[in-house]
């Protein structure tokens, strides 16, 4: 198929009023761009990209140093002199009516999206990230771009590395996940505001854990389903010392006692099982052999294989048991003997199961060494999407099996989207070293699946291959030259791919309808690092919603 280039200029309308899916396209964009210079962004004949919101975009109600959308203000505080990237990332689309805002009695309109920044702190006690919405019926500047949380007086946030959101519809509230390990978890603040007060922002940590949590969903029936990025080391095999690294994250379940109220509940975690015996984490410094077996033995590679593996689903914390304090969700899972698996960044419910079909993404070892290390290939390390079957929405018992296996071509899964029943949206994030080592940037792939193991990756279409703004091009050479002095390093990376008709209410969560067959559906996708830009992928002859 012939290839269209794209910049920033506006396209003519929305993806699909009744939905159009990729898995109609004959062919997508052949190749991945090239980590050269800064190559345009390429999408698949017929669609486009409309800008939505860029990093130097203000933010309505600025205060200290959060005045833009991709740039905090602190050039003055960096040893670079360079302002920090806020790193917007996953998009949640709503439509409902005005929510308000801080400027009393404006109307930000019906439709709006809706992102954490990373903004990831290398000095400890510094929490800079923040929650942002783009006002998408507002044309004026000036009330364009919303700031969704206030800093504290000494600067701080209290967030540091949100990835992830979601809107609950049973408690009325926006959820972020933050990625930053054991100080990582669940925020909750309010879609209304009450006044113009900026709502407050309420950790989840006593109920929901912490951990370096990413992806997050709820089902029907209130529970949530939240997806660990925590990596792990490094595995050492018969004395030599590897980049495969041991798995280290788990999937979550949280099953409220009230769908209306998070504080209380029980965390579950997935335990996959090989022939009858649990697939569980090996600490290297008291069992290396395990360890090791982990990243390269047998279990690992049964997973990876296409085989349906026997799972389900155990507490790791009880609120009515265990109380409300914090705690690390990464250790209880290890320690009641959940299944780790390899940077499972993201998930989504397949549309049509009734909230029974769940599919993970794990991102893998994001290196060239270890996709080619003798094994490795087979058992995860260019990454994976995992199907995990339930009988009913909610049930304890599961079935697991790989429908992707990653390769060099099709690597490093994260954010996902359903644009139908059958065809998912994987989003890459390679990061700089699988960058620099394959010279290709990320790609957005379109996978059917309902084709088989063997021949899913082979029928696979592209349907964005990310480029490299000039101001990503330029922080990656700064920081090639000198590792250690910049904060800003960064290739672009395609990140928070999301599609959905903005429904708040409960009979429009995400996997509850085919949205490939639904009125008002939306595409949207971040262009990460540099110039942080988010759009929207628009096709011709489809009217706007």
């Amino acid at each position: 198929m012939r290839r269209v280039f794209v910049g920033v200029a506006a396209a003519t309308a929305v993806l699909g009023v009744t939905g159009i899916a990729v898995a109609q396209i004959t062919g997508g964009v052949p190749d991945a761009q090239p980590r050269e210079g800064s190559p345009s962004t390429i999408v698949a004949t017929g669609y486009h990209l409309r800008l939505l919101a860029a990093g130097d975009d203000p933010l309505e109600n600025a205060t200290g140093i959060y005045t833009r959308y991709g740039y905090l203000n602190d050039s003055a505080q960096q040893a670079d002199h360079q302002d920090t990237k806020t790193e917007p990332d996953q998009n949640t689309y709503l439509v409902t009516d005005n929510p308000g805002g801080p400027t009393d009695g404006y109307d930000y309109g019906r439709h709006f999206l809706i992102q954490g920044h990373e903004v990831f702190a290398s000095t400890a006690g510094v929490s800079h990230a923040y929650l942002t919405r783009v006002n998408l019926d507002v044309a004026d500047e000036d009330h364009r771009i919303t700031l969704l949380n206030a800093p504290g007086a000494d600067g701080n946030t209290g967030m540091t590395s949100i990835d992830g959101s979601t809107y609950d519809p049973f408690t009325g509230q926006l959820l972020f996940t933050a990625e930053a390990g054991s100080k990582g978890g669940v925020f909750a603040t309010p879609l209304k505001w009450t006044s113009t007060k900026t709502p407050d922002v309420t950790p989840l940590h006593g109920s929901l854990g912490q951990g370096g949590y990413e992806g997050i969903h709820n089902d029907k029936l209130g529970n949530l389903y939240i997806i660990e990025d925590t990596g792990g080391t490094g595995v050492t095999d018969n004395g030599t010392a590897t980049k495969v690294k041991q798995p280290n994250s788990f999937v979550y379940r949280f099953v409220p006692e009230d769908k209306g109220d998070l504080t209380k509940g029980v965390l579950q975690a997935l335990q996959i099982s090989d022939a009858g015996t649990p697939i569980t984490f090996h600490d290297a410094a008291t069992d290396p052999a395990g360890a090791r077996d982990d990243a390269l033995g047998d279990a690992i590679l049964h997973l990876h294989s296409g085989d349906t593996l026997d799972a389900k689903w155990i507490t790791v914390h009880d609120t009515a048991t265990d109380g409300t304090d914090p705690f690390d969700a990464n250790k209880a899972a290890k320690a009641k003997g959940a299944t780790p698996l390899k940077r499972p960044e993201n998930g989504k419910f397949v549309p049509g199961t009734d909230f029974s079909s769940f599919i993970v993404a794990e991102t893998g070892d994001t290196d060239q060494k270890a996709g080619e290390y003798p094994g490795a290939a087979e058992r995860g390390a260019w990454g994976a999407l995992l199907r995990i079957d339930m009988k009913k929405a909610g049930a304890d018992d599961a079935k697991v099996r790989t429908i992707v296996r990653g390769d060099a071509t099709h690597a490093s899964f994260d954010n996902l989207a359903f644009l139908d029943k059958g065809t998912l949206l994987a989003a890459e994030d390679r990061g700089d070293t699988l960058h620099q080592e394959l010279n290709v940037l990320d790609s957005l792939w379109s996978f059917d699946i309902g084709k088989p193991l063997d021949k899913i990756n082979a029928d696979a279409q592209r349907l964005v291959a990310q480029g490299r703004d000039p101001a990503a091009t330029q922080d990656a050479l700064l920081h090639e030259q000198t590792p250690s002095g910049t904060h800003n390093d960064g290739d672009n990376e395609v990140t928070g791919i999301h599609v959905s008709n903005g429904s708040t209410d409960p009979s429009g969560i995400l996997g509850a309808y085919d949205p490939g067959k639904s009125r008002g559906v939306r595409v949207f996708v971040t262009g990460q690092h540099g110039a942080n830009r988010t759009y929207e992928i628009t096709a011709p002859g489809k009217g706007h919603p």
